[in-house]
């Protein structure tokens, strides 16, 4: 069965710069998903490595260790695409006052993205669904104290 693309790329001028804006396929898909025992199968499998990993964390002597190390792994991350050139040990040095091997500003950034995170899990656990609100809020977070000379568009 063929099935059409998952969307489509668009050119959106943004700042009078041009970049591509990936605009997703109406939903529900048309022809709609068949569930076949192929697709059954993948189902059931990530949803038991679901389970496991649910089970693991009860495991865990200390549950939020593992999602302070994932979404300070996951800010490094992210920065590292935009260009800034850090480490997770210079943004855990950053977060005990002592010096990165980075400059501060750079850490202070890194450190901004952990709180915009860290903001999005607050408001979802508050029961604020995935929604334009909660994306501008964290959006905000990593907009305030900006580099010097470094525009907020």
């Amino acid at each position: 069965m063929h099935r059409p693309a998952a969307g489509r790329y668009v050119t959106v001028p943004t700042a009078g710069e041009p970049f591509q804006a990936f605009v997703p396929a109406p939903l529900p898909p048309a022809p709609p998903l068949v569930w076949s025992a192929a697709l059954r199968r993948r189902f059931d499998a990530a949803l038991l490595a679901l389970g496991r990993l649910d089970a693991v964390t009860a495991l865990l002597p200390n549950a939020a260790l593992l999602l302070y190390s994932f979404v300070r792994k996951e800010a490094v991350l992210s920065s590292q695409i935009e260009g800034t050139q850090s480490s997770l040990a210079d943004l855990l040095l950053y977060e005990i006052d002592e010096q990165p091997g980075v400059p501060v500003e750079v850490a202070r950034e890194v450190s901004r993205c952990v709180a915009a995170l860290e903001r999005g899990l607050e408001k979802l656990r508050g029961g604020l669904p995935l929604c334009t609100r909660l994306l501008c809020e964290m959006h905000e977070v990593l907009l305030t104290s900006r580099r010097p000379g470094q525009d907020t568009g």
